[in-house]
């Protein structure tokens, strides 16, 4: 899997930031015990820890990208970084000790397998799985192509990004079956961006710019697909959704 440019990791990461379900994240960090060791899983530049901000945490944080890794060294200094592939590697990753395994915006990206593998190798740690897409977008003022783009932004999302055909819009209910079948009880719980021109204009482009890519190489009309993106351009606000997830074992 290629990680993200170091650009849309800091365009995306206020949106993240706002999105995340408060209730969900205390309920989290309420369930952690104190002094806690954290893994992250596809940690880029260690955003999810920076969110979280957990006094006394260890963090471990693991990614397939070494620049993302050098930069979350940086931002990080106390955290350690561990260069893995998250393809072949994870249950070496999860083996170590931990009292929670942490992601975000990861589970649309994997396969049914890998998600399968996952929760049968989180051996009853805490689980926090944060901005899984869900499939949702709403951009403002409507467009007629809104509903192709979106299907075949979808249709790109379920392509194989290096663990099989991924589960895309699908990834928070596979993850939850697949920790409930492992003894887990789940919480889901919505956290959508809900962007507006003013304060997101530069992120809701380079995301309009990046959804009509996608939907082009899924099969969209490219005229239809420039089209939709001049109008993105100038859009007022938008949503996407996402979910985040808390399991716990029990």
């Amino acid at each position: 899997m290629s990680g993200f440019s170091l650009n849309w990791l800091a365009l995306r990461e206020a949106a993240d930031d706002r999105a995340r379900h408060a209730d969900l994240r205390r309920a989290f960090l309420d369930a952690l015990p104190p002094s806690p060791t954290l893994i992250d899983l596809g940690s880029g530049t260690g955003s999810t820890a920076r969110a979280l901000d957990i006094t006394d945490a260890r963090w471990i944080l693991t990614d397939n990208d070494p620049v993302l890794l050098k930069e979350a060294a940086r931002l990080i200094p106390e955290a350690a970084t561990l260069h893995a592939d998250l393809a072949t590697d994870l249950e070496t990753m999860l083996s170590r000790q931990a009292d929670a395994i942490t992601a975000s915006a990861l589970f649309d990206l994997v396969s049914e397998d890998w998600i399968a593998r996952f929760a049968r190798a989180a051996q009853g740690r805490i689980v926090y799985a944060a901005l899984t897409y869900d499939g949702g977008e709403a951009w403002e003022p409507a467009h007629p192509a809104d509903l192709a783009i979106a299907r075949a932004f979808d249709t790109h999302q379920q392509r194989d990004k290096g663990f099989g055909p991924a589960v895309g819009p699908m990834g928070a209910s596979v993850l939850t079956r697949a920790l409930e079948a492992e003894g887990y009880t789940v919480t889901l719980a919505p956290s959508p961006w809900r962007l507006d021109q003013a304060r997101d204009g530069t992120l809701m482009t380079a995301l309009a710019d990046g959804v009509a890519a996608a939907a082009v190489e899924a099969g969209c009309e490219q005229t239809e697909a420039q089209d939709w993106l001049d109008a993105r351009r100038n859009a007022s606000r938008c949503t996407i959704g996402h979910l985040d997830l808390l399991a716990v074992q029990g």
